[in-house]
């Protein structure tokens, strides 16, 4: 089998238009392949020039002449969706340890116009660091440096200012990744001038991405995918049918982004608060509050969720019920609560798709942080609409402590236990708070409820996890309670059954 490469697949070359910060899946699957679409059809005509900011080589970048295949799968409207695309976008890959000077000369190219990156939340903070490092260690000290050699080229001309799109997943990318490159500037004693450019000629939008793009497959779909191919790709890249780009933008950034034109998954609009809180609240929040009890169900990934009568039922009611009358309206055709629940059935038609793998585990990273971030202010919006607990979240919340009950400490971290299905399932607590979880639930009786509702209203009290005091909620801290106990002494499917009987 050949290995893809611009000698099996031909493919046209154009001016270097987008500097990308970030080799990942989530940017070959998303920003990539719209650049690439509208490249094909005559708009755009311009390529991407890839830094790799972390440790690793670009080898498998060269050995393809930067080519790569995006292979979408999934259901749409009931229906099986399998396309193949190969893309050819990006133009080199630069690692920015050993080629960083390549990189600064990029920034005196009279054709770039966008910036991208996806550094992942972690990159998205602020070092107080020289930007005359070779190169900088943080991605906005790498993108201050960048924007300063294009400054000292250009002279702060208007018409080669730039627009800086970050697809991190924190909200308000945009603005806090200028602030960081100001104050960086003020650090690093740029001038006034350069300040001045940046204010008037970079703008810096915010934005969303949403899109699952798992990344390379197992070797078993790999090879089958090869076979329909007729190649061999180590870049090969599996990702879901629905695609979301979000863009918070004027006219102007509408023109720089003219490959927005021929994707209708990309919205450019002022204000994208409610995109940004419809994904939040509806997908990610349901994930949030479901998937830890249906992890102590025995489901393995989110595929597994929906095969599962029981947590297929949850998951639909919590999200259908719940969740979606207490999404804030936006401004979107006038539709606005049609187009939060059309955006649920979309997430529950995604959730059902066979070809994503999705741990349930992985979902659970920092899930305590997620559940603050993501569920407290639903919780309280519900509240303030219906003036009732709500049934289902509580129950989820439950979930989630029964979860985040630490029996013993590792090498690696705290590890939680459970009975499923006859056995004892064991797994990782990935989480800051473990530390806290497992010393507050020392000394309480499982089989007391007063002891385990006394524990229940020290962990909703507390402020510095939840920002506010969810005992004040009335109803809610004794139901999450009642909950936890039963699952504590009856078992989560017991619970479920109950409370969605």
């Amino acid at each position: 089998m050949p290995t893809l490469n611009r000698s099996t697949h031909k493919a046209e070359t154009y001016p270097e238009r987008v500097l990308q910060f970030g080799t990942g899946v989530l940017l070959r699957g998303l920003p990539d392949v719209y650049i690439d679409n509208a490249n094909k059809q005559g708009i755009f005509n311009g390529s991407i020039v890839v830094v790799k900011s972390t440790d690793g080589t670009t080898d498998a970048f060269v050995e393809q002449d930067n080519l790569y295949t995006v292979a979408v799968r999934g259901m749409q409207r009931g229906e099986p969706v399998e396309q193949l695309t190969t893309v050819s976008a990006i133009s080199r890959v630069l690692s920015a340890q050993s080629n960083w000077s390549d990189v600064l000369r990029l920034a005196k190219s009279p054709s770039l116009q966008v910036i991208i990156s996806n550094t992942t939340e972690v990159g998205l903070t602020y070092v107080e660091e020289s930007i005359f490092n070779t190169p900088p260690r943080s991605f906005p000290g790498k993108l201050t440096a960048f924007l300063y050699e294009r400054f000292k080229d250009v002279g702060g001309s208007r018409n080669r200012g730039l627009v800086v799109i970050p697809t991190e997943l924190v909200t308000d990318n945009g603005l806090k990744l200028r602030e960081m490159v100001e104050k960086l500037a003020r650090y690093n004693e740029l001038g006034k001038l350069f300040s001045k450019w940046l204010k008037f000629h970079v703008r810096f939008c915010n934005s969303l991405v949403d899109r699952i793009v798992p990344g390379l497959p197992d070797a078993e779909t790999r090879d089958q995918l090869a076979q329909k191919l007729g190649y061999d790709d180590a870049l090969l890249t599996v990702a879901e049918p629905y695609n979301l780009w979000a863009i918070e933008g004027d006219d102007r950034v509408r023109d720089v982004l003219s490959f927005a034109q021929v994707n209708p998954g990309i919205i450019i609009d002022e204000d994208i608060t409610f995109y940004r809180e419809r994904k939040l609240r509806v997908l990610n929040g349901t994930h949030s509050f479901t998937v830890p009890a249906c992890y102590l169900l025995g489901n393995e990934t989110v595929y597994e969720n929906t095969q599962n009568p029981l947590s297929a039922k949850f998951i639909e009611r919590l999200m259908l019920d719940e969740i979606v009358p207490t999404v804030p309206p936006g401004l979107v055709d006038g539709t606005d609560t049609e187009a939060v629940r059309a955006f649920a059935l979309d997430v529950l038609e995604r959730f059902r798709n066979p070809y994503i793998e999705h741990f349930l585990l992985n979902i659970t990273v920092h899930q305590t942080a997620k559940m603050q971030a993501r569920n407290v202010k639903t919780i309280q919006r519900y509240y303030k609409k219906f003036n009732a607990v709500p049934p289902l979240m509580s129950t989820g919340f439950a979930g989630y402590l029964r979860f985040m009950k630490p029996v013993t400490k590792t090498d690696e971290g705290y590890v939680g236990e459970a009975s499923v299905g006859g056995g004892i399932l064991t797994y990782p607590l990935r989480d800051d708070t473990a530390a806290l979880f497992h010393e507050r639930w020392q000394g309480v009786s499982t089989a007391n409820l007063n002891s385990v509702q006394a524990f229940v209203n020290t962990v909703l009290a507390d402020q510095a996890l939840w920002q506010t005091d969810l005992t004040e909620l009335p109803g809610f801290a004794e139901t999450v309670g009642q909950r936890l106990y039963q699952m504590l002494n009856e078992g989560v499917e017991t619970t479920l059954r109950a409370v969605l009987s």
